[in-house]
């Protein structure tokens, strides 16, 4: 041991737990339930108490190898194999391999003999002849009510029940009790809860005329628990405990993108779609399309190969399919190919704890990697606004904890702020879509955009949400000095754009001719003036080639007219004459 200050540290000793095997109660309890000591479940009639024990001791039997007891004061052996078999439990083969034993104590009020001497002493003989015989781990009694019911002495009553709980601790079996709830204790005799080690608390209410069951854990010594109330569903799978307040902020995330099935939807989302494991609100009035964004959602995911769940609470499955025939989706191969499964009920059918009960069961059934809820409103009207939003905040949580990709639409009532959702659902979810009506010039249109996209950048324009039998197509609205124009406003100018550029085109082309005729008239005296520029030049070339010609012949005149005067040949005869005297040298004087 170690000490720290003046306190002190021991190593943490765990109390030993058995396993139920029931979905979601050992993770309330930690575990399950205290090995080797006495369980109470307590409860009014038709909350499921013997259900519970006898599901206890059939899955300890099956799945943990722990044969088991079942000591019934009520039904008999043969009532309770039938009412077991109706969740899914092979009882009666259990009891002929001898993994578990029934013995029904059949007890007569009338003849019981109360005395100073009365004890359980014939009891404990029986009980432990049935637990030696297969060697039980599990003890239930069902149910304490019908052993004590004509033991009007409360001071022998409280001493023998101290004794059973004592002696089943002893034995060293992990034993489950079943009682009946008082009026002001949570038993009867309202000396069950105080010696028992763990109290289990079972609650079947109705609220405007729904029923639903919960689940507490009263107390549980030397050991954590969940204290809250739990909604649990009894199907034929057996008992299912939801542990839906267990909320924490410690989500896998991830930067996978999945595509919304309308591209132009993808590209003002980045391009790439929502992120894997995100929740996304579709907020808009009736008629405005949201079903149908949501079946495309479902539809490009379903064709990916990923199982998609969708939830609708005002349309049946065939209904849905149906009307998306009208934009051309075909949903029914992927519902017979097991990618799409609908679940369809009325808000009214249950109450708000066991709608969220039966899609949490869906969804761990399922396994979906899409969970589409339609509408989510339509649901919130079985509960308060605070339920609502707690419920919400459950679903949200429990499907990101499993990276599951959900889809909301929220129908927002008519009068009501359309960029405000009426339960507060905005700040929970991490993209948020808002389809909106515009009427106008006698037609009413729709609009969608990106109100928020946590993560990604995302376009902030407005768009035209059309719909027609070829789908959904995304068309830029006019957003101008009047404001946003949809449908024929929009047609008519887009109209009037295209003419004031026609009519832009067309002066730009008379421009362009008069242009062009005045660069041809221009080329044209360019041209007459280079042509008559090399006409001067032709014509001084001419001249010269004249002065040319007529200087060579003045020249040539005036040499032949000097032959013919012999004016160079004395020239010529003088000049050879003086060469030949001087040749010899000689000068005679």
């Amino acid at each position: 041991m170690k000490t720290k200050g003046s306190k002190s540290t021991t190593p943490m000793t765990l109390l030993p737990k058995c396993p139920t095997g029931i979905q979601g109660l050992d993770e309330i309890t930690g575990g399950g339930f205290p090995r080797g000591r006495p369980t109470l479940v307590c409860g009014s009639a038709g909350c499921g108490k013997t259900l519970l024990a006898a599901e206890f001791l059939v899955r300890g039997a099956a799945q943990f190898g722990e044969p088991g007891v079942l000591m019934a004061f009520e039904e008999t052996e043969a009532e309770l194999k039938a009412n077991v078999a109706s969740l899914g439990f092979d009882l009666d083969g259990l009891v002929r391999r001898k993994k578990i034993v029934i013995d029904y104590v059949h007890i007569e009020p009338s003849e019981i003999q109360e005395s100073g001497e009365y004890d359980l002493e014939g009891l404990f003989v029986r009980l432990n002849h049935a637990i030696d015989s297969i060697g039980a781990k599990r003890v239930v009694l069902d149910t304490l009510e019908a052993l004590f019911s004509s033991l009007a002495n409360e001071a022998i009553l409280r001493a023998e029940l101290r004794r059973l709980f004592r002696w089943l601790k002893v034995k060293g079996v992990t034993a489950v009790i079943t009682a009946e709830r008082g009026r002001e204790q949570f038993t009867r005799h309202g000396l069950e809860e105080y010696v028992s080690d763990c109290v289990i608390l079972l609650d079947h209410r109705v609220n405007d005329q729904i029923a639903t069951r919960h689940l507490r854990v009263v107390k549980y010594r030397g050991a954590r628990h969940g204290t809250n109330e739990f909604p649990f569903l009894i199907s034929n799978e057996g008992i299912s405990v939801l542990p839906i307040t267990s909320l924490g902020l410690n989500h896998k995330i991830s930067s996978a993108r999945i595509a919304t099935g309308i591209p132009r939807l993808d590209s003002m989302l980045g391009g790439r779609g929502f992120f894997r494991g995100s929740s996304i609100l579709l907020t808009g009035t009736p008629g405005t399309g949201k079903t149908i964004v949501a079946a495309n959602f479902a539809q490009a995911a379903a064709l990916r190969g990923e199982r998609v769940l969708f939830f609708s609470f005002e349309e049946s499955p065939n209904q849905i399919i149906r009307n998306m025939h009208s934009i051309g989706l075909r949903l029914e191969p992927l519902v017979k190919q097991g990618l799409l499964r609908f679940h369809s009920a009325r808000p009214s059918l249950y109450g708000l704890e066991m709608h969220l009960a039966t899609m949490f069961k869906e969804i761990a059934t399922f396994k979906p990697a899409v969970v589409i809820v339609d509408p989510i409103t339509s649901l919130m009207d079985a509960g308060t606004d605070s339920e609502s939003k707690g419920m919400v905040t459950r679903l949200i949580d429990y499907l990101k904890g499993g990276q599951v990709t959900s889809l909301f639409t929220s129908l927002t009532q008519g009068g009501h702020s359309l960029q405000q959702s009426e339960m507060a659902m905005s700040s929970l979810m991490d993209s948020w879509l808002l389809l909106q009506d515009f009427e106008g010039n006698g037609e009413r249109n729709r609009v969608l955009y990106v109100l928020k996209a946590r993560g990604m950048a995302h376009s902030n324009q407005i768009r035209e949400f059309l719909i027609s039998d070829r789908g959904i197509d995304l068309v830029d609205a006019y957003i101008g000095p009047s404001g946003v124009l949809t449908g024929s406003a929009r047609a008519a100018q887009n109209s009037l754009e295209k003419a004031s550029i026609l009519a832009i085109q067309q002066e730009g082309a008379r421009r362009k001719r008069e242009l062009e005729r005045k660069r041809e008239a221009i080329e044209r005296q360019i041209s007459g003036l280079r042509s008559d520029y090399e006409s001067e030049t032709m014509e001084l070339r001419r001249v010269d080639e004249q002065v040319g010609t007529r200087a060579l012949t003045l020249t040539t005149e005036r040499a032949a007219s000097g032959r013919l005067r012999q004016a160079d040949a004395k020239a010529s005869v003088s000049t050879r004459g003086g060469s030949r005297n001087g040749k010899n040298g000689r000068i005679h004087r």
